[in-house]
Order: C-alpha cells, then sequence, then structure tokens
C-alpha cells in the first residue's frame, strides 16, 4: 500500500480522523451457521447454493494469532471471536488459548471473548472456559418454539439454547449475556416475557434494535422497536434505574431493576447512534479489515501476512487503515436514506455484529 512504509509503529494506541482510538477487535472465523436468523442469513438467500468461502480463503489460527497480536500493539484490549457461528471452527478452544496469552503494551491480558447463538454451547463451555475465554455473549431472539423458529428458521429448540446458556454459566463464564433482536410484528411480544425469565438469573440480557445490516435482511424502518419503546414495555412491569457505563465506549447503555432483581442493556444503534465512540475494528474471515459494521469494503491484511511481510509492516498497515477511518454511518442513515440506490454493504455473517 503506497505511503505506509514511512508510518512508524512504537507500540502505542491509534486513533481515527475522528480521534476514537482501536480498543476493541472482532474476529470472524467462519461464515457459515447451523441456524438461518431472518435478521442475518435469511434462508432465501444463504441456501443449499449459496458459495460459502473454502477453507484455504480462511485465516488459520496461527494467521489469527500473528494478527491480532499487531492489533494489541496499537491499542486492542479486547478481542471477540464471531462469525457466522464460531463454535462450527473445528478446533476453536486452541484459537482461544493462543489469544489469550496475548497482553497488552503495559503487560495486562488481553480480554477474550466470543458471541454464539448458543447450539453448540453446552458441549464446548468447559473447554472454552479451560482455554482462558473471559466472557460469552448468547444470541437468543425468543422463548416460545413458535417465536424461535420464526427468528431462526429453524427445527433446533429453544431448549437447546437455554441448556447451553445454563452450561456456560455452570462453568464459570460469568456474566452470561443474552442478546435479543427485536422486530416489530414477529417477536417483540416477548420483550417482557425474556426479561422476566432472565431476572434474578446473574446473566445480563440486552435488548438490540433491528439493524440495517448487509443487504439481504429487507430491513424496513417501521420494523424496528425504538429502545425507548423497549425499555418503557419492560417497565411497566418491572421498574428500572439508569446505571452508568462500564467503561467509555461501551455500545449498551446499562439499566438495573430498581429491586435488585438484575440487569438489563439496550443497544440502539437506530435510533441513537454512538458512532462518535465507537472503538470496534472487524477483521473478516479471510483477512480483511473492516471499520464498520455497515461498511462497503475492507483493508486486505491476508495478501501481505502470506507474503510474510515483517510484523512491523503488518502494524503499519492497521494503523493506516485505522487513522483514515471516518465511519459514523449511523449517524447518517436517515441523510444516507434519500440518497437514491444504497451502497451494497458487506453482510454481518461475514464480518460478525
Amino acid at each position: 500500500m503506497p505511503g505506509t512504509d514511512a508510518i512508524s509503529v512504537v507500540d502505542t494506541p491509534v486513533v481515527d480522523v475522528m480521534g476514537r482510538p482501536l480498543r476493541d477487535l472482532r474476529i470472524s472465523v467462519t461464515d457459515r451457521c447451523n441456524l438461518r436468523c431472518t435478521y442475518c442469513m435469511p434462508r432465501a438467500v444463504f441456501n443449499e447454493n449459496h458459495s460459502f468461502l473454502p477453507r484455504a480463503e480462511l485465516l488459520s489460527f496461527e494467521e489469527i494469532e500473528r494478527l491480532a497480536r499487531q492489533f494489541v500493539r496499537l491499542g486492542v484490549r479486547k478481542i471477540r471471536l464471531t462469525g457466522g457461528e464460531p463454535l462450527l471452527r473445528r478446533g476453536i478452544e486452541q484459537l482461544v488459548e493462543r489469544l489469550a496469552r496475548l497482553q497488552t503494551t503495559a503487560g495486562a491480558p488481553v480480554e477474550i471473548a466470543l458471541t454464539t447463538n448458543g447450539v453448540l454451547l453446552a458441549r464446548k463451555a468447559r473447554a472454552l472456559k479451560d482455554a482462558g475465554l473471559a466472557r460469552i455473549t448468547v444470541s437468543l431472539d425468543g422463548l416460545s418454539e413458535a417465536t424461535f423458529r420464526r427468528m431462526s428458521d429453524t427445527d433446533t429448540p429453544v431448549r437447546t439454547v437455554l441448556d447451553g446458556i445454563a452450561e456456560a454459566q455452570r462453568v464459570g463464564l460469568a456474566p452470561v449475556k443474552v442478546n435479543m433482536v427485536v422486530r416489530r410484528g414477529v417477536n417483540d411480544h416477548e420483550i417482557v416475557a425474556m426479561a422476566g425469565h432472565f431476572r434474578n438469573s446473574g446473566m445480563v440480557l440486552r435488548f438490540i434494535e433491528y439493524m440495517d445490516v448487509g443487504c439481504s435482511n429487507g430491513w424496513r424502518m417501521d420494523e424496528v422497536v425504538p429502545a425507548r419503546e423497549m425499555l418503557d414495555r419492560i417497565a411497566d412491569r418491572y421498574p428500572l434505574r439508569p446505571v452508568d457505563p462500564n467503561y467509555a465506549g461501551e455500545v449498551a447503555v446499562r439499566w438495573h431493576y430498581a429491586d435488585g432483581s438484575g440487569e438489563i442493556g439496550v443497544i440502539a444503534s437506530v435510533t441513537q447512534a454512538f458512532c462518535h465512540e465507537c472503538t470496534r475494528g472487524r477483521l473478516s474471515t479471510d483477512g480483511r479489515l473492516y471499520t464498520c459494521l455497515f461498511a462497503t469494503e475492507g483493508l486486505d491484511l491476508r495478501a501481505p501476512l502470506r507474503a510474510g511481510v515483517a510484523e512491523d509492516r503488518l502494524a503499519a498497515l492497521i494503523a493506516a487503515g485505522w487513522q483514515r477511518r471516518n465511519d459514523c454511518y449511523s449517524q447518517q442513515r436517515q441523510a444516507m436514506a434519500g440518497a437514491g440506490a444504497a451502497a451494497k454493504k458487506i453482510e454481518m455473517s461475514y464480518i460478525g455484529g
């Protein structure tokens, strides 16, 4: 890449053009999934005719570790493994173990987390914990069989996911976080039921506004349930009080139940955009750096990696990519909606949520 040879990498944090540091890295380890959630991998698109990435195009665990080291040099403190469904990647525990050895330039361990649909979690939770996984988030979009199947387009029983959540908590991956994507007219009738189920559980339930990720899910604004409406529905049954963020740039706005029975969060990237605080980079399954969930293109890191470039060169490429970053899609969404044909965005199953 022209111009990157002059960049000096001295193991210091890097910031983009809006002053946002690179603190969090999401790594997609596979573009495959064992569910067909309607907001992420609708079956009409991701069917038997869909071409997933050949294995040779996926980054190996060694390659992921090597790139992750360079991101950590530049300020990354947390790494989250995503997909697709990351537990479908054979030997995923080995990757967790590799990444769990990483340390920041200050000598602190890098926090390793993972997001899963929970289908394989009951059998994998212990091995993931033993490998060094610090935190886990499970996607669950409904409690009833009808709603779960409507959202996930699968015959998998909801009990399979609930058992996985319970096992993750049992082995010590706590507090388990549970994410519910809310889509009006599809699963929003279970908002209060989900809140009631996870109260007093020691888990953190988070409600996510239905987002226009990718180009396959047929997103419409009238299917978005605003975070404020979600909170009002819950508070009518279970009074809430606001809580300060755990850290700068936290995407979920936190609330505690007034009776002390637990915590929930809301992620409102549609109605309450938080682009100005976003510190996330995303590494795709085939080694491209994306600086926004709604990106249209990424920076190829696999080619120079496989060409054998030096560590400093890799770090300089990443730094240059982040320093050019000016993404603020969610803040510009409404203006862009009237600008004619939308650009083709990368699918969430390719770069992770």
